[in-house]
């Protein structure tokens, strides 16, 4: 058994070392973009936690930081924004859509989990998974099932992961290699499966000794599908102490869904992490922009502190501070302290650059486009305004949206509606949604942008109908209102609780026709009645129009 428990480490820290091998071309790349981009960031070796040291030696012009914030505000704010309802819940099947309760219940579910996204630290999570992806071109976090919150997301950031992907190119298999101190370490696997080395040091009481651990998920090869134990599920997941003397295992499970969001900007071709990301497409500039804020600097200095040419006879009784005096003898021929520059100095070329760079790495990171959505007031902001003015940047962020909803909101989604459903949150469900697939819709703000050409479409019809309405009125009859305001609110995400089913609807025009032959028919009555009071009431015997009928009658 022992043999066993050996080869099985050996095998996950093989993988571990072939996943290194496979990373390490990007850890050079990665490490210019931290030290010039996102200083805090990146942790490319087990000792880069919880170092305070000054990180940002290399940054002079920030705008390429502050653009990356505006970025990663402007896709929270656009895509998964905790104000709005950013998603709902549809069925493949149309005809049961039109099932009023069955909409009804997936706003419901929808709502349910927007309460646990909002009571759970999903948002904050999500920033920092849109801030590294639009860095790096690659972001990660693990997201777990907690006793507290219902899910947990635990980000990780560039250097501290190793990913692979399948057949299909989708990421399934994530390797971290990770410290952690004596103390913690058994308060989270417990005493008795730690090593002994690890026993032998919180016996003593160190409990800050560091404890290099790896963390293995990836797909199950061999297991008993007809259990539902997590010994059998289809990801396994493995704890493992890496210098430890024995073979201790310090947790082994599984999941039933990949438990981490890896979202990547775009994929070349076969490759596993991400590319062509705003850092990575602006480094170059942004490595200008240091070097000409750099150059500029050192330009004023010269300008307001230049090198002067002293006189030999004054070594050692010069001072060249601010309001200093020095002295010599005007009679010698010592001649002055003089600037050793004579040429003035002209940065307008240098400014020009400057903006010039500034503006490429605005461009590169959107800029424009996200000041829109996260300066905003998002009440008044819409999709069809950010769609006019910024339809093109919508298209280029096409491909990056889609990928993000693929490889972040979807599996996010998913697994919070798989806890959702167990833990019972959700209200019983119609009878008929038993089997039901459910998909998932995204309504959000650009979201809705990218539809807006639909919406457009669907208001230039409506438009252009109302203006021939007056013409010809029957050409109402080649519109059915009905459909257009469901197809309308499902564009716009409306709340299908304010949209009132078809079937209801036809009851209400039923009723209100009831109603209104109703009140037409005690409108007549009421007429004949009122007519046979004045006949009652008319004199006979005075000359009247009656008397004159009755009288023509009478001669005949």
């Amino acid at each position: 058994m022992a043999d066993l428990e050996v080869t099985n480490k050996a095998k996950y820290l093989r993988r571990l070392s072939r996943l290194k091998l496979e990373r390490e071309t990007y850890i050079n790349h990665w490490s210019k973009i931290t030290d010039n981009l996102l200083p805090r960031s990146g942790r490319y070796f087990l000792q880069d936690r919880n170092k305070g040291m000054r990180r940002n030696i290399d940054i002079y012009d920030s705008t390429a930081t502050r653009a990356l914030g505006i970025l990663a505000a402007g896709m929270m704010a656009g895509m998964s924004s905790p104000a709005r309802k950013w998603f709902r819940l549809a069925s493949s099947d149309k005809d049961l859509m039109e099932y009023h309760p069955v909409r009804i219940w997936l706003d419901d579910a929808a709502d349910v989990m927007m309460n646990v996204f909002s009571r759970s630290n999903t948002y904050r999570v999500l920033h920092s998974l849109y801030e590294e992806m639009a860095a790096f071109g690659t972001g990660c976090s693990m997201i777990f099932r907690d006793f507290e919150d219902l899910i947990r997301l635990y980000p990780q950031t560039a250097g501290e992961y190793y990913l692979a992907q399948s057949n299909r190119y989708q990421v399934d298999t994530l390797y971290r290699e990770f410290q952690m101190q004596t103390g913690p370490l058994v308060q989270e696997f417990g005493y008795s499966k730690v090593s002994k080395t690890c026993q032998a040091l919180y016996d003593r009481n160190i409990m800050d000794e560091w404890v290099t651990v790896l963390h293995a998920v990836q797909p199950r090869k061999e297991r008993d599908i007809t259990k539902r134990d997590n010994k059998n599920f289809p990801w396994e997941s493995i704890f493992l102490e890496i210098d430890a003397d024995d073979e201790s295992v310090l947790r082994k499970g599984g999941f039933q869904r990949f438990p981490a969001l890896a979202p990547r900007w775009i994929v070349r071709g076969g490759d596993v992490y991400g590319s062509d990301c705003p850092g990575m497409t602006a480094l170059g500039d942004i490595l200008q922009l240091q070097d000409d804020q750099l150059k500029k600097s050192k330009g004023i200095d010269y300008q307001s502190d230049p090198p002067l040419q002293v006189p030999t006879a004054l070594k050692g009784s010069e001072d060249l501070l601010p309001g200093g005096i020095s002295y010599y003898d005007p009679a010698a021929p010592t001649g002055g302290i003089r600037s050793a520059f004579e040429v003035p100095l002209n940065l307008q070329h240098l400014l020009e650059d400057i903006m010039d760079v500034r503006g490429r790495i605005n461009s590169a990171f959107f800029v424009d486009l996200f000041q829109m959505i996260s300066q905003s007031d998002r009440r008044t902001i819409t999709a069809t305004e950010v769609e006019r003015k910024h339809e093109e940047k919508l298209l280029v962020l096409g491909p990056v949206l889609e990928r993000s909803q693929n490889e972040v909101l979807d599996p996010l989604i998913d697994n919070t509606f798989m806890v959702c459903f167990e833990e019972g949150l959700f209200p019983p469900p119609p009878e008929e949604m038993g089997g039901m697939d459910i998909r998932i819709e995204y309504v959000s703000m650009l979201a809705q942008a990218q539809k807006a050409i639909g919406i457009g479409a669907l208001d230039r019809l409506v438009g252009t109908v109302g203006t021939m309405v007056n013409v010809k009125p029957e050409i109402l009859d080649k519109l059915d209102g009905d459909k257009i305001i469901d197809e309308y609110s499902q564009m716009l995400g409306v709340p299908q609780h304010l949209i009132v089913a078809t079937e209801d609807a036809a009851i209400l025009r039923e009723e209100r026709k009831q109603e209104q032959q109703q009140m037409q028919q005690a409108a007549e009555m009421e007429q004949v009645v009122n007519s046979a009071k004045t006949l009652s009431d008319t004199k006979t015997e005075d000359k009247s129009l009656l008397t004159d009928v009755a009288d023509q009658f009478t001669q005949l």
